[in-house]
C-alpha cells in the first residue's frame, strides 16, 4: 500500500481546533453560579463534607468525633461490615494466614466465615479463576495494549459475550457472575500485561502460568506474573495485606458510586463493572500511586542526601510551588478527601512496607518515604497555609511496596481493580436488592433563552 494514502485518524486538523474553540468558549460556566445556585459541585458541600446520596451496611469510615455538639477531626478509621480493618488485618497476621478471601466472603455476605465455609467459598473461587477456552489467544493476545486499565474493561465487556446469562440481573446469577469476575481479575490483568510486554515493549519471552487452585489470589498473582512463578512467604502476605486494605472505601468513592449508579439503570454486571474500571483509571482515582512513584524517583535524582531534612524541604517546596518533578503543584500521596489526621490503611501498611524494605535491601529508600511522610504536612501548612490535618494515604506506600515486588508500573492500577472489584460487586448487589429507582441527579440550566432562525437568515 502506498504510505501516501494512509490517513491518520489521530490527526487533529484544523476543523478539529475550530470545534474545540467552539467548546471551550460556549461551554464554560461561570464559578460564581455555582455558589449562587447553592450547587454541590461534585456533590460536595462548600466545606468539602460529601453529600448523603444513599444508605449502605457494607462499610464505613470514621474521621470525625462529635466533641461539644461539634464535628472535630479525629485519627481515621475504616470498618468493614462493621468490623474496624486494623483489627482484621491484625487477626490475619497473628493466625498466620491470607485474608483477602476472607473479606471478599465478609463483604459479600455480611459476616466472617467460618473455617469451613471458607474452605468452600475458596474452592468456588478457585473453580472460577480459569478463563474460557480460547480467551487468552483470541482476545486478549490479539489486541495488546500499552494500557492494562483498557486491556481489563476490554476483557470484562467481551466476557458478556461467553455468558448465555449475561442480562440476567436477579440476585443469584449476578453473585455468580461478580464471583467470577473476582477470581478472574488476576489472570485478565496479568496476561494482558505479559501480552502487552511481549508484542509491543520488546520482552523476548511470553509465558502463561494457569493460576493454581492450592494458591491464594496473592500467591497466584506473584505466580503467573513471575517467569519462575516464585516468592517469598512476605511477598505474598504484604500483596494480601494490600489487596485487604483496597478492597472496600465506603459508596463514594468515585468508582463505586459509578457502579450504584450504573446498577440503578437496570444494566448488566459487565457493564457495569466495566464502568467501574473506566472511573478508577482516572489518575484522580486510581492512579495515584504510580503518581507517587515517580514523584520519588525524580525526588532520589534530585536531593543528593536523603537524611538532609532541609534538603528534603527544599524539594517539597518546589514541588507545591510547581518547580519540580510534573510542576502539578502537588505532593502526591498526602491528603485525602476523608482523612485529615491519619488514614488507617497507610498506617498498617507502613509495618508491611518496613518488613519487606528490610527484606529487600531498601531500607534508605524506606527511611526517606518515613522522612516525607513526616515533612510534607508542616512544609503543606506553611506553604499553603491549610490548617486543616494533611496525613499520607494509603497510595503513599502503596506504588514502593509494588515496586519492590516486582510488579511493574503498567499493573499498579489494575491491581487496585483486583482488589476493589470485591466492593463494587458488593455494592451492586446491595443496589439491586434495595433500590428500584435509577440514580438521577438535577442540573439546573445557567443557558440564555433564544429565538431560533432558520438556515436562510443564518447565511451570509
Amino acid at each position: 500500500m502506498n504510505g501516501k494514502n494512509i490517513i491518520d485518524y489521530t490527526a487533529i486538523t484544523p476543523e478539529i481546533e475550530k470545534y474545540s474553540e467552539l467548546c471551550m468558549g460556549n461551554c464554560r460556566i461561570q464559578p460564581e453560579l455555582y455558589i449562587k445556585h447553592k450547587v454541590n459541585r461534585g456533590l460536595r458541600d462548600l466545606n468539602g463534607k460529601g453529600v448523603l446520596t444513599g444508605l449502605t451496611e457494607i462499610s464505613e469510615i470514621v474521621s470525625k468525633k462529635i466533641v461539644d455538639g461539634e464535628e472535630v477531626p479525629c485519627p481515621g478509621h475504616l470498618y468493614y461490615r462493621g468490623y474496624d480493618v486494623e483489627r482484621l488485618v491484625d487477626g490475619f497476621i497473628n493466625d498466620n494466614r491470607f485474608g483477602f478471601e476472607e473479606v471478599v466472603y465478609l463483604l459479600l455476605f455480611g459476616e466472617l466465615p467460618t473455617e469451613d465455609q471458607l474452605n468452600e467459598f475458596n474452592g468456588v473461587l478457585s473453580s472460577y479463576r480459569r478463563l474460557p477456552g480460547s480467551f487468552v489467544r483470541d482476545i486478549i493476545m490479539k489486541a495488546p495494549t500499552k494500557d492494562m486499565m483498557n486491556s481489563l474493561a476490554r476483557s470484562v465487556l467481551t466476557l458478556y459475550s461467553y455468558d448465555e446469562k449475561a442480562e440476567d440481573t436477579s440476585i443469584p446469577n449476578v453473585l455468580r457472575q461478580c464471583l467470577q469476575l473476582i477470581a478472574r481479575f488476576p489472570s485478565l490483568s496479568v496476561y494482558g500485561y505479559h501480552s502487552y510486554n511481549y508484542y509491543l515493549n520488546g520482552c523476548n519471552s511470553f509465558f502463561i502460568h494457569e493460576p493454581r487452585p492450592e494458591l491464594s489470589t496473592a500467591e497466584n498473582i506473584l505466580y503467573m506474573l513471575r517467569i519462575d512463578g516464585k516468592y517469598t512467604p512476605l511477598e505474598a502476605k504484604v500483596l494480601d495485606a494490600a489487596l485487604v486494605l483496597h478492597a472496600e472505601h465506603g459508596g463514594g468513592n468515585n468508582s463505586t458510586f459509578t457502579v450504584h449508579v450504573v446498577s440503578s439503570s437496570g444494566t448488566d454486571t459487565y457493564s457495569a463493572i466495566a464502568a467501574a474500571l473506566g472511573s478508577l483509571k482516572g489518575p484522580k482515582h486510581g492512579g495515584a500511586n504510580i503518581k507517587v512513584a515517580m514523584m520519588f524517583d525524580d525526588m532520589k535524582q534530585s536531593v543528593k542526601d536523603w537524611t538532609d531534612e532541609e534538603e528534603v524541604r527544599n524539594y517539597l517546596r518546589k514541588l507545591l510551588h510547581k518547580e519540580a518533578f510534573d510542576n502539578a503543584g502537588l505532593i502526591y500521596g498526602m491528603g485525602h478527601a476523608v482523612y485529615s489526621q491519619s488514614d488507617p490503611r497507610a498506617k498498617v501498611f507502613k509495618g508491611f512496607v518496613e518488613k519487606l524494605s528490610a527484606e529487600k535491601g531498601r531500607e534508605d529508600e524506606f527511611a526517606l518515604y518515613l522522612l516525607v511522610e513526616r515533612l510534607a504536612p508542616e512544609v503543606i501548612a506553611e506553604e499553603r497555609r491549610i490548617y486543616k490535618g494533611v496525613c499520607a494515604n494509603v497510595d503513599f506506600y502503596s506504588g514502593f511496596v509494588y515496586r519492590m515486588l516486582g510488579i511493574p508500573d503498567e499493573l499498579f492500577t489494575p491491581l487496585f481493580a483486583t482488589s476493589r472489584i470485591a466492593g463494587w460487586s458488593a455494592h451492586r448487589i446491595e443496589e439491586l436488592i434495595n433500590s428500584n429507582k435509577i440514580i438521577r441527579p438535577a442540573y439546573k440550566s445557567v443557558s440564555p433563552m433564544r429565538e431560533y432562525t432558520d438556515m436562510e437568515n443564518r447565511i451570509d
